[in-house]
Formats: structure tokens, sequence, C-alpha cells
């Protein structure tokens, strides 16, 4: 796991930019606390941080060179069967000089170039040189677990895991209004766009090659999802094949040079992947965290079950709300284009904590955008067909909006989700999928920008994006189009993004068996009832695991990372949020929002009926701390 970055110049003002890759390397010091490496030549730079986690020796550093020289690569990720790719490559003579995955990949490129992807096992962003005929190849893994940046113009290439490496080369800073319109709607911009016009994500299951200023991006993978053709028959025997794939996916994540252990939280996904981890790895580290003054989001009694079942090496970190506000502004320091999912705070503690036991942890992450454990699949399930407690939310939306709501406690907490719901059975499957993903509507989005924001916002690019997110939710839409959106969507640009970002600014890797390639194309071939019906959600994994698992685990509500914004939103960071952030004074020298409508906010911030503001608040914290440390500068 590490950080890459790279340019290739086409012309002398391109060439001026080879300054900057030593800067746009350092800037990725935290992914690759290990070693530095890099390389360049007359139109070519390649930068490598390195936190090593298989052949830590130094034979293994990057960039790596092929024996003849022609070939380098910059890699960020695993490539779980890497042994038997080489062995295969072996069998057709080809040598090594290294134990590395980097050199297989490295290897097998040269012998098969972009078809070589589809045999890959693994998580990667990588870029290979061929100093011969001067180009770049690049490519991401298929669900997007690892990043990867880009800026194309007449003059350069560039790429980077982050976009802190792209902004060190000193590019050109002019914000996309587009991807600020979705980003105050979701708290978070989907790929492949970005804050800024000129810079792009490559998006999951795609490679790209650059030469003499062509630049072709094609895709090698996307999800094998027929939607008239599911014909798994036996439900019996789909348990046994999720068994025999997740424990293999497991099993492949269990190789490492360095200490592993695997995140515990106690809920199912995390509990089954300990489960199947402690049968090959006897030893196993797990970490949990705590809230100690959040009870209802306190789920360590769980976990610590779950690791006396399996006889586990048990880490619990307790910690106060004091605690977690200690580290607000570490990671609104890190993040380095807007990103506003607020658990990411407690992602962040727990990789920091969990690296100083280990270099490497398992994780759950991916199982709830396949198998439907989420709130909006149980209600996308009942707008399918709805009944009279459906069709009463949705009749009965006055009375909510009357009443206070909020997620301080359960009862506001239900008023609110009835809110969202009876919302959301007014509008078509697309814009209801919509709708559940987003915290703020578009006309709220509107009105919270200025004239000039208004003027320069493109509505024809702003809707184009957003249909081809929503291509994939059809008007006869099933549970299925809405987890293929998820994975799409969901999946890449919150939850794995999250993951990434506040592990590897602790120099921690984080492998995800549930996105084995295996794993996901097998769940693809269900039907949905496998997945959620109106009694269990994520039913064929709670099935399929029943007998590993502790009893205890089951019927009990799903509770997830929350932190308590709202309680620090009033006290103890109230004076960076009115006396400055959103301050009149900032608002109106930026000229991006209409202060009068931040002033509502913040109004609502402080009333009864807060409702979800804590969450646009939140993302106009993390939109403005970015604001001043990367464009006002």
């Amino acid at each position: 796991m590490c950080g890459i970055t790279g340019i290739l110049a086409f012309n002398l003002v391109g060439k001026f930019n080879l300054i900057n890759v030593t800067a746009a390397t350092a800037a990725l010091s935290k992914r690759g606390p290990d070693h530095q490496g890099i390389y360049t030549d007359q139109f070519v730079g390649l930068g490598h941080r390195r936190l090593s986690i298989i052949d830590t020796s130094a034979a293994a550093h990057q960039p790596l060179w092929d024996e003849e020289q022609r070939y380098a690569i910059v890699f960020n990720g695993e490539i779980f069967n890497f042994q038997e790719l080489k062995k295969e490559l072996e069998s057709k003579g080809v040598t090594f000089t290294t134990h590395s995955d980097t050199e297989v990949l490295l290897k097998l490129f040269i012998l098969e170039k972009e078809k070589c992807l589809n045999k890959l096992n693994g998580f990667f962003a990588f870029c290979i040189y061929d100093k011969q005929e001067q180009t770049l190849f690049i490519a991401r893994d298929r669900y997007g677990i690892k990043p990867l940046l880009y800026l194309f113009d007449e003059d350069k290439f560039l790429f980077a895991s982050e976009m802190k490496s792209i902004l060190a080369y000193g590019i050109e800073k002019t914000l996309d209004y587009s991807s600020l319109n979705t980003y105050l709607q979701l708290n978070y911009i989907p790929a492949p766009d970005t804050i800024f016009t000129n810079v792009k994500k490559l998006m999951p299951g795609h490679y790209a090659t650059i030469s003499k200023k062509q630049f072709t991006i094609s895709y090698y993978y996307k999800i094998p999802y027929e939607r008239n053709s599911l014909s798994y028959n036996s439900y019996d025997d789909a348990k046994k094949n999720l068994q025999s794939l997740l424990e293999a996916s497991v099993q492949r994540r269990l190789i490492a040079d360095v200490p592993l252990g695997a995140f515990l939280s106690g809920g199912i996904d995390s509990s089954v992947i300990v489960g199947l981890a402690s049968k090959h790895k006897p030893d196993l580290h797990t970490f949990s965290i705590g809230f100690r003054d959040e009870a209802f989001f306190d789920e360590t009694e769980y976990a610590r079950l779950v690791a006396k079942h399996f006889n586990t090496e048990h880490t619990v970190f307790s910690l106060t709300n004091d605690d977690l506000y200690r580290h607000v502004h570490s990671i609104l320091d890190y993040i380095d284009e807007p990103f506003a999912d607020s658990s990411a705070i407690a992602v962040y503690i727990l990789s920091q904590e969990t690296r100083k036991h280990a270099t490497v942890a398992l994780s759950g992450d991916g199982a709830d955008e396949l198998l439907a454990g989420y709130n909006k699949h149980e209600a996308f399930l009942k707008s399918f067909q709805p009944g009279l407690k459906e069709s009463a939310a949705k009749n009965l939306l006055p009375l909510w909006n009357a009443i206070p709501s909020s997620r301080n406690n359960p009862i506001s907490n239900k008023i609110r989700q009835l809110k969202r719901f009876g919302e959301g059975m007014k509008f078509s499957p697309q814009e209801r999928y919509w709708h559940w993903a987003r915290f703020a509507n578009e006309n709220e989005v509107h009105s919270l920008l200025s004239s000039a924001s208004k003027e320069k916002l493109q509505s024809e690019v702003y809707n184009g994006r957003k249909s081809e997110i929503l291509k994939t939710i059809p008007s006869d839409s099933s549970i299925n189009d809405v987890l293929l959106t998820d994975m799409n969507l969901v999946l890449p640009n919150d939850m794995l993004n999250k993951v990434d970002l506040m592990s590897m600014a602790n120099g921690l890797e984080v492998r995800v068996p549930f996105l084995d390639y295996e794993v996901v194309n097998f769940i693809f071939s269900l039907p949905g009832d496998y997945k959620i019906n109106s009694k269990i959600r994520k039913r064929i994994l709670q099935d399929a695991f029943k007998e590993l698992l502790p009893p205890q685990l089951y019927n009990r509500p799903k509770k997830g990372f929350e932190v308590p914004l709202l309680k620090w939103f009033r006290n103890e960071m109230k004076s960076l949020i009115v006396d400055d952030l959103l301050s009149k004074k900032l608002i109106q020298e930026q000229d991006i929002f209409e202060y009068t409508e931040i002033e509502k906010l913040k109004k609502q911030l402080f009333s009864s009926n807060p409702g979800d503001i804590h969450a646009r608040i939140w993302g106009l914290v993390v939109f403005q701390w970015w604001w001043k440390k990367h464009i006002k500068v």
C-alpha cells in the first residue's frame, strides 16, 4: 500500500513541471512512511511513497524496473494472487529478482499488456512507463478501493493517489460548480469529477494510455449483472457458495510480511470476516472503537463477545466525545478535496490506534452495498409494493413536518425517518434514489449559492452527470438495481474513499474481503430476495454464517458509526462555525454562498428542530476549511 504520482510532459512548458515531482511525492508521505523513490528523465517523472507489506526489502522499492530498463512501475495496492501468477510466468521462462507482487504485476503487463488486468485479484492503482515508446499506462481496480486522480492538458499529463499531490505541481485551481452543486447535496463528489474543472478521477474498472498528447480511456470490468436473467435456483446452494468464496477471499487477504489484524465492530459483517480469518490465523488481533459518552452507538459489548467467541487478541479503544473532537482539526487539515462523511472521524481514530499494533487490517466494508444492509434498502423494498403503512407515511407528511426531528434520540430519529420516507414516496424510482442519497435537495442548494456561483453553474453539465449516475435505476426498478447503483456511486465515492483517506493518513492498509471480484460477481447473480425481504436485511449472509457466529448478534438493530456533531457544533465548535467558517465576513468575501441562507442554516442548527442539519453544516465546515487552506491562500 503506497502513494504514487507522476508526469509525462508533451513540450517544454510541460517539462517545467518536472521540478515539482519531489514535492508531489513528499505530499504523499503519510501513505508511504517507509521509503521515497523518484525517477526523472527528459520528459517523465515518477514518484513513489512506500508502505512495505510484501517483500519489505530494498530490492522491492519503487519505481521498479525490468531487467532491460525499458519498463518502470509505480504501484499502490496488493495483488493477492501474485504467487499463482508468478508460477504461471515462470513456466513461460520469466525470471524474478524480488519476492514482491509489484514485480509480478510489471512482468505480467510486459507480457500481456492491458489483458493482464482481468487476471488480477486485488486492489490497485498503478502506472507503468514504457521508456522506449515514451508512454504511460494507468489502471484502477474493479471497485475503486484505491484512488487515482489525473490532469490532462495540451502540455502534460499528471497523476497521483491524492489531490494534495496533484496540487503540488502548481496547477490552475478553477472550481467546478457542478461538482460543488453535487457535493452540497451528497457530501461527496462522484467520480470521474472532482472539485476542480481540470482534475478527474479514473473510474473503477478502467485503464488509460497516454502517448504524445493522445489520451484514451477504456474499461476492462463492469459488474456482470443481467437484471432479466438471474437464474440461481437453490438458496441452500447459494449459501454454500458464498461460504466458500468468502472464506477463500479472506485467506487470500491474510498474506503479509508485517503484523496483520482486523477491525471488529460487533456487527455481522466484520464478525464474519473475523470468524473466517481466525480459522486460518490463530493469533489474530482484533480492534474496536467504543464511544464512552454515546451508549446508544457503542457496540463494544458485541465486539468483545465475538472476540471471545473466536479467541482473538482483542483491543478496545474507548473514546470520549472530547477524544473524538481532539482529532477534528487534523482530519479537516488532511482532506484535500471536500468530503464530508462525518464517520470519517471515527475511522481516522480507529486507524490511528490500530496502526500502533498492526500495519494491515481486514474490514467488513462493502457488505451493506452488496447485500442490502442499509435503512434505505428496506425503504426501497417497501416502496416497490406499498401497503397501508407506506401510504400513511406519505399522506401524513404534514404531520411529520410539524413534529421536531433529529438524530438526538430514538423517537425524534424515527420522526426524521418517517419524514424522509414519506418525501421519497412522492418521486419516481430515480428521483427517489437521489432523494434518499442526499442531505439537501436541488432547490435548497440553489438557494444557498450566490448569484455569482449560479452564473458559473452549468445546469446541463450537472443534469448530465446526474443522469449518468441514475441510469441503472429503471422505472420498474428492483432491489438489485438499487444495489448496483450503490456499488457504482456510494461505495467508491463515499465508503471506500473514506476508508482509504483515513487509513492512509495513518499509514495503515485496509483490506476488504467482501470486494473480491469472485464474491461480487457471484452475489450479483442472485435474486434480490436472497439479500433482503420484509423480515431481514443481508439475508443470505446472516443465514450462511449463522453457525459460525454467536447467536446474540442476530435480531438486533444496525447502528453504524455516528459521531456527536450536533453537540460539538452547539458547544466546542460554535465559535469556529459562527465567527469564522460561516461568518458573514468570510461568506461575503468568498461570494460562493448567499449569506442570508447560511444564516438560516445556523439558526436551524441551534433550534429545537435541527433534523439532518448537522450533516449540511458539516459539509459546509469541510468545504470552508478546505477553501481557506487550498484556495484563499
